[in-house]
């Protein structure tokens, strides 16, 4: 009887069986009935264990009986084997009680062997139902994977946004200290805490990049300097048996990317070889010219250890979510890296062989620099005794902001929340200028600012708005003119924005 529904293409089916006449039947039987498959025949344990290794069949038809050897025990070492592969019984003593066992011990089907008109649309369904419940396997996990990608994305949103905050005061305060001192010393110290600030900034926004996929300023990149301060950072690290080498091949060597995210792929990589080298060896970090391709010069940088390498399986999963050879891992790092480089238009490979070590090598494009703006000069007392209006949720910028703005000159009002700073200006003067910080919880900087429209202000605004903040300018109120700040705020750009806003 010919088969009905969806092809299944060429199937890989295995015969264990210690009659070659009834094996060549059951073949003659299935192809006769329109299956396209290909068969192999084993009658002992060590055969059988071959042929799953090597064959890979789609699906195993056992004889229930044969000398030394029972159907019994080749359902135990294909369940051990290949659990996913159906199995069906195809006997010509099997009772009623033997069928039932047989099926509690995992077998998915048995026919017997006087009445074979069945065993092709059994083999027929067995393999769909088998694909079926690996597809919805495959989903099912796909779902576990994205439910997962999106609590991660959501805790390191908060953990972003908390970081952010606490750090803000790194990018504030050095310009304070600054302008109350000449000392050069205290200079340089503040120029190194705006520095940290500025790159702690930047590592919690890297923090969301693998799930947002946002794309960070780029800025020119001196890779021998890079490489000096990957060493640094690597020196408590490397172990005694472990010989660091670090090699760029032209000191003129640039690269237009994210500094903090670069870094961060290199110490991951680097991190990565030396966990893979136990016993001890080599690690390398190279830079050198990638040639041209499409008129653009690459960069070349290959990180390549002696350690244990890897198997073909685990290269084809080295880049999915969540997958980690290591009992503490997170699966998550070298998905970082990978989304980093292509961020920034570059990419990544890996070529690994077992007992041989590994070499990830990165390929980046090595863009025109575009030129930087002019530097803002130092501003001190700017203001002439200007009423401002700052409101922020967040205490430490509050604080700071009132201080700072004090120090240029401006008279002062925080509030908190929006309800507070409409109190305060039905109650006071309207001021010269309110400073709004865009995601204020109870009103939103534009639901403020109307709020404030109301009531007759037709004074600047200066809306303080995220670095992934895209506020479209038709939001504001007609009437008042909205200035944008993207936050974290440095001083210096702060006290020119508030000039520029007040003319």
């Amino acid at each position: 009887m010919p088969l009905t529904g969806p092809a299944l293409g060429a199937l890989r089916i295995l015969l264990v069986e210690d009659s070659p006449e009834d094996a060549e039947l059951m073949s003659e039987q299935m192809l006769d009935a329109g299956l396209e498959a290909t068969f192999e025949r084993v009658e002992s344990a060590d055969d059988l264990r071959h042929a799953l290794a090597r064959f890979q069949p789609d699906i195993v038809l056992s004889d229930l009986s044969m000398p030394g050897f029972s159907g019994d025990d080749a359902l135990r070492i294909v369940r051990d084997a290949l659990p996913e592969v159906p199995f069906i019984f195809v006997s010509g003593t099997m009772g009623e009680e033997n069928a039932v066992a047989a099926l509690q011990k995992g077998a998915n089907d048995y026919i017997i062997k006087h009445q074979p008109a069945r065993l092709p649309s059994a083999v027929a369904r067995a393999v769909r139902e088998a694909r079926s419940a690996i597809e919805r396997s495959r989903v099912e996990t796909e779902l576990m994977r994205a439910q997962r990608l999106e609590s991660l994305s959501l805790l390191a949103a908060g953990l972003s946004h908390d970081l952010r905050n606490i750090l803000q005061p790194l990018l504030i305060m050095p310009d304070l200290l600054k302008a109350r001192t000449e000392d050069p010393q205290l200079h340089h110290l503040a120029d190194v805490i705006a520095e940290c600030g500025r790159r702690g900034h930047e590592m919690a926004e890297s923090m969301l990049s693998f799930v947002r996929g946002s794309r960070k300023a780029s800025e020119r990149i001196h890779i021998d300097d890079l490489f000096q301060a990957v060493a640094l950072l690597l020196r408590s690290n490397v172990p005694d048996g472990v010989r660091l080498d670090l090699v760029v091949e032209d000191e003129g060597l640039v690269v237009d990317a994210n500094y903090t995210e670069l870094q961060q792929v290199l110490l991951n990589l680097a991190l990565n070889a030396i966990q893979a080298m136990p016993q001890g060896g080599n690690l390398s970090l190279t830079a050198s010219h990638g040639g041209q391709r499409d008129g653009e010069d690459w960069l070349r940088i290959a990180v390549v250890d002696e350690g244990t390498g890897m198997d073909a399986d685990t290269l084809s999963h080295l880049f999915n979510p969540f997958f980690t050879t290591k009992a503490d891992g997170t699966g998550l790092g070298l998905i970082s890296c990978k989304r980093i480089v292509e961020g920034a238009g570059g990419s990544i490979h890996v070529d690994s062989q077992l007992g041989r070590g590994t070499c990830f090598e990165l390929r980046l494009p090595m863009h025109a620099s575009a030129e930087g703006g002019e530097p803002i000069e130092q501003l001190v007392a700017l203001g002439s005794g200007q009423s401002i209006l700052v409101v922020d949720g967040e205490a430490t910028r509050l604080s700071l902001l009132g201080n700072a703005l004090s120090s240029q000159g401006y008279q002062l009002q925080l509030a908190s929340d929006g309800p507070a700073a409409l109190r305060w200006m039905q109650q006071e003067a309207m001021p010269a200028l309110v400073i709004a910080d865009a995601g204020s919880k109870l009103l939103s900087a534009s639901q403020l600012l109307g709020e404030m429209a109301t009531l007759g202000y037709r004074g600047p605004a200066l809306v303080l708005e995220d670095a992934a903040g895209e506020m479209p300018e038709d939001v504001f109120p007609a009437g008042i003119e909205v200035h944008l700040l993207r936050k974290p705020l440095q001083m210096q750009q702060v006290f020119r924005a508030v000039a520029d806003a007040l003319g």
